[in-house]
This record gives C-alpha cells, structure tokens and sequence, in this order.
C-alpha cells in the first residue's frame, strides 16, 4: 500500500511540476460547426493518384509546389531534395538539396526559385542551382521556422516565421515544432516582408499562432497568411485606404490550415492537413491541463486525424468549392496548385503527389 502511494504521488509530481517547452496561455476556441453545410462529407479527392517522389529513396512529404515559366513543376521534400518534373516528363527527378527543410517555394520573375527552409532561412536557387541564404532575421530576431512565401509583381517577398519560440532542428522537427506552438497557443509567429532591391525585412504582422500558408492577391492589395492554430485566414492590406491594416479573411474552418495558393482565376487553394481535435478545443482555456497533456507519452496526447481536404475560396472568402476523402488515403493534405492536366496536391507526411486528372467536359 505504501509502495502505490508513492509511486501515485510522484506520478502526480511528475504530471504537475516536470518542466515542459511550453508555456500554455488560455484561450477561447470557436465553437466548430464541424462537416456540415459547404463542408459537408464527400469524396472529390477520393480518386487522387499517387505519382512518386523518387524510386527507391525515402523522399516523402511534398509539402509544395511551384512552376516555372516554361511549366516546370517544382516540389519540396523532407529530405530537403527539391524535384522538378518538365512538362515532357511524367516524373519527379531530383534537382538541388537545401541542406535543411524546404517548405513553400516559388518562381521568381528571373527564374530563380525562392525557398522557405525551416531550418536555413528564405534561400535563393539560381537556375544553375546555386543556393545562397536571402533572409535568416527580422528585426533582430532571428528566423527560426521559414514556412511558406510568395512573390508580388514588384518583387517583394512575402514570407512567414512560422514560431520564434520551437525549431524544427531543437524540437525534433517540423512537426512536432509545430505541434508545441499550437498547445501552447502564446502566438509567436510572423508575416514578413522582404525587398531583394535594399535586402530590408520588416515585420508585417506577429503574435500568430503557427504563421503558415502565404498568398497574394491577383492585383496585390492585400496578401493572406494563414494562421494554424487558430483555424483562420488573417489578410493584411498592402494598398488603397486599409494599408497596414489586418482583418479576418475567413475564420472557424473545420481543419488546421496549411498553404494557401492562388489559382489561375485569381480565387484561392487552402489545404487543411487535418480535421480540429475536439480534445484540444477543450483544452484552450486550461493552459496547466495542456502542461500535464505534453508530459503524458506521446502515444497518449491528442493525435492529427490522416484526411484528404482542399478547399477553393473566392476572393471575398467564401467557399466555392470543398474537396475530400474521409478515408484520408492520401493524407496530411497541405495544399494544391492546377495546370492545363489537372490538380497537383501536395502532403505533409505522404510518399508521393497527389494528382487528380482534369475530367473532360
């Protein structure tokens, strides 16, 4: 009897007082409206094909995607291999390794390819495969998880810092970085902007929770930034009477956001990598019972559902189209793009790009 008594009390030490990384704050979390309404269950994805990455390597996750002037598609890995696939190839081949963890990339008007590295910082890929360091601090603070970008007709850059506070490389990856950020819910992710002519990066926006997915508008008024663990779309106006303000573009979505991409029509592909845990909407306004989750084993703490979500919005924020395969056999969807073929959708976890043929009219 003694004996349980103890090992009770220094279980329950354990769960109290056993330092953990994060410092919980509280919070207040939407009511989720769940698959109902423009959300409701279907399966448009369910007939996704699976391209691979590279034939016998452990490339995997294809978190985006980018094309070139001459139709190239550009897709980043977790190896940190970028692959490309010309528009007279049929497969992925390797072209350069960052050397960290790409995530968003885009083209250039030059051609170069512009990589948000986790690890590295916004890197530069020349077209001969050059790889220099763009940005690796804003504001004296350094840049700790590159995510994603986009480039405005001007040239600027603008990228996001996914979380000051949880490396991938310290917290054992993208990940589960990520992860800490949104259990402990203080905001400390960025929106910044970077001019290559002076090579000055200045902080648009911060306080974020997981500062995600970026896009632009078609006539660069305003740029999106997706905001992860809040489950919205934050837009921070560039032009016109609301310079330098910010609303919400969209909030209260069914799943965590992840990239965000405009599409040919000038709307928006949002992918949602995984549906809310009610769990963690429960847990937003204890932060101590979110201390005592992260010190349980980690097959014990709230776990990300594998489901297959892309959502089209328009450029007013309303949903025109939601996209899904509940059986999540393509998993962890982060975002798509479409070309003259048909619809490219990448994954954060899957071993190759999803690919869903144009049906023929």
């Amino acid at each position: 009897m003694r004996a349980t008594i103890i090992i009770t009390l220094i279980g329950l030490a354990y769960l109290l007082w056993w330092p953990v990384p994060i410092a919980p704050v509280a919070w207040d979390a939407p009511e989720s409206r769940g698959y109902k309404g423009v959300f409701a269950p279907n399966n448009k994805l369910a007939e996704i094909t699976i391209i691979p990455m590279l034939a016998n390597t452990k490339t995997y996750g294809p978190e985006d995607f980018a094309t070139s002037a001459d139709n190239t598609i550009a897709v980043s890995s977790h190896t940190g291999d970028i692959l490309i696939k010309p528009p007279t190839q049929d497969a992925f081949t390797a072209w350069v390794n960052t050397g960290g963890r790409p995530l968003g990339i885009e083209y250039d008007k030059d051609g170069n390819l512009i990589v948000a590295d986790a690890i590295r910082g916004v890197l530069q890929i020349t077209p001969e495969g050059e790889v220099t360091v763009l940005v690796d601090e804003a504001d004296g603070i350094p840049v700790t998880y590159a995510d994603d970008l986009d480039i405005a007709s001007d040239g600027m850059i603008y990228f996001t810092d996914a979380t000051t506070a949880f490396s991938s490389r310290e917290y054992g990856g993208t990940l589960s970085a990520s992860l800490l950020e949104i259990l402990e819910h203080k905001g400390n992710g960025r929106l910044i902007q970077y001019n290559p002519i002076t090579h000055k990066s200045t902080v648009l926006m911060d306080s974020l929770v997981f500062a995600n997915g970026v896009a632009r508008s078609a006539d660069d008024s305003y740029v999106l930034v997706n905001e992860t663990g809040s489950y919205r779309i934050l837009r921070y106006w560039l032009k016109g009477d609301k310079l330098g303000t910010k609303d919400v573009f969209i909030d209260n979505l069914p799943g965590f956001p992840d990239n965000i991409s405009r599409t040919r029509d000038g709307h928006f592909f949002v992918g949602l990598a995984s549906p809310r845990s009610a769990v963690v909407d429960y847990l937003s306004s204890y932060p101590w019972l979110r201390s005592m989750v992260q010190r349980l084993p980690a097959f014990m703490r709230p776990a990300a559902q594998a489901y297959s979500h892309i959502i089209h919005l328009s450029e007013g924020g309303e949903v025109i189209e939601s996209l899904q395969d509940p059986s999540g056999r393509y998993p962890f969807t982060t975002g798509a793009i479409t070309t003259d073929e048909g619809m490219y959708i990448s994954s954060l976890t899957a071993e190759g790009v999803g690919f869903l043929p144009h049906k023929p009219h």
